[in-house]
Formats: C-alpha cells, structure tokens, sequence
C-alpha cells in the first residue's frame, strides 16, 4: 500500500512534475524547491501505476539511488519514465542504459574502449575546427534558428566522426533522434508505431555500417565495437544495434540541449555572457559546468525497487518506482550557494547533470564538456551578442529538457 504523504506537507496532490504539459514553459523549478522542502521523497501520481511513484528530488538522495544499483535496479522496469511490456520490454532490457552490474560492466567495458581520455583529447583539433567554421558560418548568415545552426550542428559532426558515420549522414542521426526522444511533443512525434519504424531504419543503418567497418576496421567506436576485446567477447547483433542507437541518441540530443539552454541563459543573464567575453579560457570549464547544472539536460530517469528499503525517511517497497530528479537536485539550497542564480564561475559546482554517479555515471561526460567549452569560447571570441529575435520554444518532454528552436540573430565581435 502507498504511504500517505506526510501531515506536514498539506496540499501536495496539486503539484504535478510527471506530465510533459508541465515542462512546456522549462522546468516547474517552484514545484520542486517545494517537494524538496517539504517532501524530498514524495509519492506522486501515475497514470500508468495505481500507486503511482516515488518522486526523488534533493541531491543527496538522488546520489544515494545513483549508487546503489543492487537496490535500485535499471534492468527490471527499465530506466525511462513510462511503462514497457512484453517484446519491447526485453529488447530494451538489452541495452546498456537499462542493465544492472555485472551485464552492465560487461558491456560498459567495452564501449568504454571509444571514450578514453586519450580518444576525447584527440578529437580537441576536430571540435575546435567545427566550431571555427559552424560560428563563422552562422555569423555570416546573420540570423535564424540557433538549434539548426550552432547547437545541433556540433554535436552532430563530432558524434558522426567518433562513431565512424560519414558526414553526409550526420543529418540521419538528428533526424532519428529526434523522432525517439520527441514522442510527447507534436511537432516531434508521431505515435508507437513511427517510433518502432525508426528503430527498424536506423538499425538497418547499423548493421550495414558495422559489416563495412568488421570488413576494414579503422579508429573509431563502431569499428571497436564490432571487434572481438582482448578476452574474446563482443557484442550480439542486437547489442550492437541497441548501442548504435543509444550513441546516436545520447551523443547529439543532451550536448544540443546544453549548447541551446546554456545559449537561451547567457541571453538572459546579459551580466554573465559579458563576463565569459572579457575571459573566456578562464571561464569556459567553470562556465560548462554552470550550463550543465541550470539546464539539467536530462530531467529524470527511473529506477525500480528490487527490495524494501528506506530513503529520505520514507519506506520503499520491493517493486516501487522511483524516480531520479536532476533538474531538481542541481538546484538543491543545501548544497548550492543561491542555486536560483546562473553564475558562469560557479566553484565548486558538484552539479548531477552527468548523473548521481554510480554505474551510469554518463559515459560522454568529457566529450561533452570539451564541446561545451570549445563552443561557448568561441562564440564568446567571435561574437558581440546573440539577440533573441522570439521566445524559445520547448519540447514537451519529461524526460529531456530541450529547446526545439530559437531564432536569434548574431552581432560580430
């Protein structure tokens, strides 16, 4: 039975941070400085769960059920915030981002052979001639959209050349991705079956790309995930597939999402983008950081319960969901200095934008910083301002806190 919510906190069925309608004008940021003071872990409506879920929203606690995968499991109800059945539910339990150690470290080891430090530092050159030329580019067009022109367009050409997809397909990727992760949003999505129809392409994508690159293998991800590791193993046709999908999706949509927020808070915090131009190789990793933290990328994720256990002083149940704030948890009062304030030298930044830690601590953190930096450096060097010309607009997600597009229009440096 779902425990009542506490007598302190009357009136806490009003608030509602589960439906995509709430995240339609950015995130309900005085909704959750709410359940964090009043109800830190808080039983919250479902329309898919009659008892509905545990909603996690102070840092502390979003870190403790990070860490704690033999409590908090991934791999029994999936780590996204609806409800899978049947065949969908045991393909997906087939991805990494939805398995328990140890399957899960079997196969984070292997990926992990495309994100070592040494393969981030080497693409430094690429992103900075990426950067160079897509500014330069927007500059000269003068004005449009900045999502199409500077914060999709990055992280497109930086995953397509890690993952060995040639340039001209890049646009494939962003078309995918948006129809999987924009389901909620009418302008994205289009319903169950276009999102299965857009698994089957891309698969059929992958596999043809992963034959050519076991045929003649070079230095990117997909090569390396198609080759057996030193110890014999790899991936299954759909392990491979399940991971092509997961890279594309994660390696263009989360960046994208921070280029644009962080984009949309440096306009509207004028103080803070004068001072990334007075310095901006002193404040582009602090600056990041600071991005990552405000915009919350991703908003949630979901874990389940696999036995009773305690948390934030409420009792959980073997089998109860339990949902991941972030967005919430990088704007907790007792661990960020006046949190509601977007400060681009923020130090220390503990933020959880990359996650609780843990096993699924973000695979591409240190590639998606270096794209953070590079790119607000530069446009920091190359440009006076970036006037908002009409209001952003925002994809209906819970999931993903993005911007779909914001026309701007760019002043030269």
């Amino acid at each position: 039975m779902p425990e009542p919510a506490p007598a302190s906190s009357p009136g806490l069925a009003e608030i509602d941070v589960y439906s995509p309608d709430a995240y339609e004008d950015g995130v309900p940021h005085a909704a959750f400085a709410r359940l964090r003071r009043e109800a830190p872990v808080h039983r919250h409506p479902d329309p898919q769960v009659p008892d509905g879920f545990w909603a996690v929203t102070r840092h502390a606690d979003v870190v403790a059920v990070s860490r704690r995968p033999e409590l908090y499991s991934s791999y029994e109800r999936l780590c996204l915030l609806p409800e899978s059945d049947g065949e969908s539910l045991d393909t997906q339990r087939m991805m990494m981002l939805n398995m328990d150690p140890p399957e899960h470290s079997r196969l984070r080891n292997i990926v992990n052979r495309g994100f070592t430090p040494r393969t981030t530092l080497s693409l430094e050159g690429k992103v900075t001639e990426a950067c160079e030329r897509i500014v330069s580019a927007a500059i000269e067009e003068g004005s449009g959209d900045f999502v199409t022109m500077c914060a999709a367009e990055l992280p497109l050409v930086v995953i397509a050349d890690l993952m060995g997809v040639p340039q001209e397909d890049r646009h494939r990727l962003f078309h995918w991705s948006n129809k999987l992760v924009g389901a909620d949003d009418p302008d994205l999505g289009e319903g169950p079956q276009a999102s299965a129809g857009v698994q089957m392409e891309m698969f059929a994508y992958a596999d043809r790309l992963g034959a050519e690159k076991r045929a003649c293998p070079v230095d990117d991800i997909v090569s390396k995930l198609v080759q057996p590791d030193r110890d014999g193993n790899e991936l299954t046709a759909l392990e491979f597939d399940l991971f092509f999908m997961m890279l594309a999706v994660a390696g263009n949509e989360t960046t994208r999402n921070a280029i644009s927020g962080g984009m949309l808070a440096l306009i509207e915090h004028p103080e803070q983008w004068e001072r990334l131009r007075e310095d901006p190789a002193g404040l582009a990793r602090t600056a990041a950081d600071e991005i990552v933290r405000w915009v919350s990328p991703v908003n949630a994720f979901r874990r389940t319960a696999v036995r009773d256990t305690e948390l934030g002083g409420r009792k959980i149940a073997a089998g109860d969901k339990v949902v991941v704030y972030y967005s919430s948890a990088n704007r907790d009062e007792e661990v960020f200095a006046d949190p509601q304030v977007f400060d681009i030298a923020r130090d220390p930044n503990p933020m959880l934008g990359f996650g609780g830690g843990g096993p699924h601590f973000c695979l591409g953190r240190h590639l998606a910083q270096l794209e953070l930096e590079i790119m607000f450096t530069t446009l920091a060097t190359k440009v006076s301002r970036v006037e908002q010309l009409a209001p952003a607009r925002r994809m209906r997600s819970n999931f993903l806190n993005g911007v779909k597009d914001m026309p701007v229009r760019f002043v030269p440096a």
